[in-house]
């Protein structure tokens, strides 16, 4: 833990550093400084001391008066020279920045068109001694400014409600569904919500402007440093507005593939959905996404003979099938690497996961029952080559970026096949006699009372029917947490932060989380244990035990080089250790 002046630097999770600054200004120049010294740092060499501490950063995400710094590999003990001079880069930043040396441009100010129809109106009004009209006139008689976006693309956060308006709490239950377009209050902030999502704050009317357009440069409508001034929208359909689009579920047209090399989705499975390394958009609130077990994508791709994290398909519970446009190679491999995982089949005949197939053209390849976790990992030698979004072909279930799951008809591109690989050497290691059902967690950066910290590692916690890719919701036949902070000035967030809303009952993220949160996350499931998060099924009971962030980095290195150790061989000979 390192403190400045009214900053502190400390650990979240073991890929991640918190700075808190206690200033939305300071927090974007310090953001905006990293992110620009990340981008140099990809030029530069070695010291004779290691890596220059930039080179490690993979992106910074600003929240309400922090910056959440995010890196490529588990932090370095402390007091390490990789670990100090880290941390004291990124102090040498914060003292620039305080020193007005870093400076960010001017943002613009936009004109947000409103209807002031929302059905909280009367009820805010009430809550802040005022009237409907009076609600609407302090909202109309200032310019407000964006402190950070987040949460979900396009979600701008906006300070500077006069009173009582900065009073106003959020719902104590939030509405499943909140349409696209609403503007919200809530915590002191306004916003309006680009996508229909689930969502607490109060609404008090509705904009038919586009907050967030994935087709279309610079991407979001408000970016950080903005301001935006809210006015009476004169119609429904103002010239020049985009109107949201439908917050409806709809069947998007069939993928189609360029080219010979294609396969055809016969039977979509539960839930089947591209995935590849995933996204950096944390800026304009993007998610991450990528695949929940990282561990098996890469075994399968590397099987198939392709890039670690090439696109492939993820298989929840129950797989597709696939017709073959021509010849290639194919290798599912499961929560353990074994035939066990899944049960597949070419054309009705049996054939073994963990382990590279040939499939002819024309044959039909089925994945079924996933049986020994909740997901399984499809690569096809090439990988595939479906539209990309942000850099990557990863589907994001909070947003709704990318293709969705897939659908009968759907027609996925291959690339060009690599040199295919032989098999695994045995099922997939655990390290250290970590038992799947127990999640290795760091503690912070917020803190519970001791009491609830022994209860989170001691009790035995149930995954809720509710969980999905963003989150993993937990329950106990016992007591629940006690909410402690209840809720904090929204900061980023990683995978695996361990969140506690106010009805103590911890979440769990997943790597469809939204990119900033206001509810204190207590501790992070270490990144060796990411793989083993992704494959736990709702049912599931599950135990948490406390480590440091040594053992979080030599858990870390140990998975890594038993995975190296994993593929033998290449096809058609099967030779190796």
């Amino acid at each position: 833990m390192t403190r400045g002046v009214s900053t502190e630097i400390r650990p979240f999770g073991d890929r991640a550093l918190l700075v808190e600054l206690g200033s939305v200004a300071l927090a974007h120049r310090v953001a905006a400084a990293v992110e620009a010294a990340t981008g140099e740092a990809a030029l530069s060499t070695a010291d004779a001391e290691g890596p220059a501490p930039a080179r490690w950063i993979v992106g910074a995400m600003i929240g309400f008066g922090s910056v959440v710094v995010h890196l490529d590999h588990p932090l370095a003990d402390e007091g390490t020279p990789g670990r100090d001079g880290l941390v004291q880069w990124i102090s040498s930043v914060v003292e620039e920045a305080r020193r007005g040396r870093l400076t960010v441009p001017p943002g613009r100010l936009v004109d947000i068109p409103v209807h002031f129809d929302g059905p909280d109106l009367d009820e805010v009004a009430s809550e802040t001694g005022t009237s409907a009209a009076e609600v609407v006139a302090l909202l109309t008689g200032a310019d407000l400014d964006v402190a950070f976006v987040g949460f979900s693309p396009g979600f701008a956060y906006l300070t500077g409600l006069a009173a009582p308006l900065d009073a106003v709490r959020r719902r104590a239950t939030p509405r499943p569904s909140v349409p696209a377009g609403s503007v919200a209050l809530a915590g002191g902030f306004a916003s309006i919500y680009p996508q229909s999502t689930p969502g607490g704050w109060r609404l008090v009317g509705t904009s038919s402007r586009r907050l967030f357009d994935a087709e279309r440069p610079p991407f979001s409508l408000l970016h950080a440093v903005d301001r935006v001034r809210f006015s009476f929208a004169q119609s429904r359909a103002a010239d020049g507005v985009l109107t949201p689009p439908a917050t409806e579920a709809r069947l998007r047209p069939p993928l189609t593939a360029v080219g010979d090399r294609w396969i055809e989705v016969r039977r979509p499975g539960m839930l089947s959905l591209v995935q590849d390394a995933g996204r950096h958009g944390d800026a304009i609130g993007v998610p991450g996404a990528g695949p929940s077990d990282r561990e098996a994508l890469i075994l399968a791709n590397r099987l198939a003979g392709n890039h670690d994290l090439d696109a492939a398909v993820e298989c929840t519970a129950f797989g597709p099938s696939f017709r073959f446009s021509g010849n290639g190679h194919v290798a599912v491999v499961g929560p353990t690497g074994t035939e066990a995982d899944i049960d597949v089949d070419i054309d009705g005949r049996p054939c073994p996961a963990g382990t590279l197939v040939p499939v002819d053209a024309g044959q039909t390849l089925s994945l079924g029952r996933v049986r020994t976790g909740l997901r399984a990992y499809l690569a096809v030698s090439g990988g595939l080559r479906t539209p990309e979004l942000f850099g990557s072909r990863s589907t994001d279930q909070l947003s709704g970026l990318g293709p969705g799951a897939l659908q009968a008809g759907d027609r996925l591109a291959l690339g060009p096949p690599g040199q295919p690989r032989g098999r695994l050497t045995g099922p997939r290691p655990t390290v250290l006699g970590q038992d799947p059902s127990v999640l290795r967690v760091l503690a912070g950066p917020h803190r519970l009372p001791p009491p609830a910290w022994d209860r989170l590692v001691s009790a035995g916690w149930t995954v809720d029917a509710a969980s999905n890719r963003i989150g993993l919701r937990l329950r106990s036949d016992g007591d629940q947490l006690p909410a402690g902070e209840g809720t904090i000035d929204s900061i980023g967030l990683v995978t695996g932060a361990i969140q506690v809303p106010p009805d103590g009952r911890p979440i769990i993220l997943g790597p469809d989380h939204a990119t900033v949160g206001g509810y204190p996350v207590i501790g992070c499931v270490i990144s060796a244990d990411l793989s083993a998060l992704g494959q736990l099924a709702p049912g599931n009971v599950i135990g948490f035990t406390e480590v440091d962030t040594h053992l979080a980095r030599l858990a870390w290195e140990q998975r890594e080089r038993a995975l190296d150790r994993q593929v033998s061989g290449w096809f058609p000979t099967a030779t190796g250790p």
